[in-house]
């Protein structure tokens, strides 16, 4: 299992400086590819005898000119463009499998990067070992144990990072959930989650707490002339500022899914709409600032590596205007309606308890009985059906499978 693990670096001024060559390198060597892969393949439409352009012969042509055209590139890792190249590769392999947009060029400032195999680097405790370089301070150590594959160094509001991606032995990572039961976690925007037990969790909204300042700081950045000291500093200040907004936002959303993958195997939630969602002018905004994508992307990476299993309601299945008690669906629920008497059986309801409720009722009957039977759930269905197996989920549940974390 391919596992990354992300440390900020602790350089000084003279390794900074040469991070910041690197990147440089790795970004001139992946758009000169970008170019002449696009000269190559235009030029073998005018000629088929040509052959088409690929990663491996690019890379052999850049290492044939490199020393008389480019000699400044010798100063640095030979991986710095070199993978930056098998990177361009892998781009165009994922646009031809229509997986992903055309290659677009690199930009200074946006895309100081570069990439290091395994080969080419160690690291002891708290420090990692760069070629040319030497070693380089970490501010904490590595979490995983396993065969080290590759390291991803970036640069990110002035602030160096190593990602180190470890191939870890088979098996979860972390240790199996205490199974606490079936919950159901419903999002929202006035509480972050409500969960069927009753819990809430009241996000942190980090950009409405520090819009004023975000402002502020954006303003007089526009106010600078472009490329002068001070619109360098400008920029450098709002970009930590949003770094800091990022990182109080996921620093709740780990907290909040940890606590849930730890109690509970089974998890419900909901399928929702983000981007439509955002179209809302009016809770844009407040939608944005609460990550309900990234909170859901959290839930199911921690539960693959706990072993536990999360079951998605279909996008349009009424979990607020259904009562969890008798089954009574209203027909219309305003969103300003915070609670709701139930027509059929009187009972006093919160919205976002009561969707919570009936979202673990639907993660409960998504599960396969006993006998091996497929359950009546309201979970989105798989392409292909499982053959029935005692205590699985059916295959109404959405599964997640390690690998596709790596």
């Amino acid at each position: 299992m391919l596992l990354a693990h992300r440390i900020r670096l602790v350089p000084n001024n003279a390794q900074a400086a040469y991070l910041t060559r690197a990147a440089g390198t790795a970004r001139f060597a992946y758009n000169w590819a970008l170019v002449e892969w696009q000269r190559q393949y235009h030029a073998s439409l005018a000629d088929p005898a040509l052959p088409k352009p690929n990663e491996t012969a690019l890379r052999r042509q850049l290492n044939a000119i490199k020393r008389t055209e480019f000699p400044w590139m010798l100063e640095v890792t030979k991986n710095a463009p070199q993978m930056a190249i098998i990177q361009l590769g892998r781009a165009f392999e994922n646009f031809f499998a229509r997986r992903a947009r055309f290659p677009r060029f690199r930009r200074k400032g946006r895309d100081d990067r570069f990439t290091l195999s395994n080969d080419e680097f160690r690291v002891e405790e708290k420090r990692i070992r760069i070629p040319k370089l030497g070693w380089v301070r970490m501010r904490e150590r590595l979490r995983f144990a396993g065969h080290i594959v590759s390291a991803s160094i970036s640069r990110l509001a002035g602030h160096w990072f190593a990602s180190i991606t470890v191939d870890t032995p088979d098996g979860p990572p972390l240790l199996p959930a205490e199974n606490q039961g079936v919950i159901g976690v419903d999002l929202g925007v006035t509480r972050l989650a409500t969960l069927s037990t009753g819990e809430t969790f009241a996000g942190p909204r980090p950009l409405r707490a520090l819009l004023r300042q975000l402002r502020h700081l954006s303003r007089a950045f526009s106010r600078k002339v472009r490329g002068s000291r001070n619109c360098s500093k400008a920029k450098l200040k709002l970009a930590r500022l949003y770094a800091r907004i990022a990182n109080i936002r996921l620093n709740s959303l780990h907290q909040l899914t940890t606590s849930i993958t730890r109690r509970f195997r089974t998890i419900g939630i909901e399928d929702l709409n983000v981007k439509g969602m955002l179209g809302n002018r009016r809770l844009s905004l407040a939608i944005a600032d609460m990550g309900f994508a990234e909170l859901r992307r959290q839930l199911m990476y921690k539960a693959a590596w706990r072993g536990n299993q999360v079951v998605v309601a279909d996008r349009w299945y009424p979990s607020s205007k259904t009562c969890s008690h008798c089954g009574y669906r209203l027909e219309t629920l305003c969103l300003c309606q915070r609670w709701w008497i139930c027509p059929g059986c009187e009972i006093r309801h919160d919205r976002d308890v009561n969707a919570a409720i009936n979202l673990r009722n639907m993660a409960v009957s998504s599960t396969v009985s006993a006998c091996g039977g497929d359950g009546a759930g309201l979970a989105r269905k798989r392409k292909t059906k499982p053959a029935p197996v005692k205590q699985e989920s059916s295959s109404k549940v959405a599964f997640v499978s390690r690998a596709s974390f790596a």
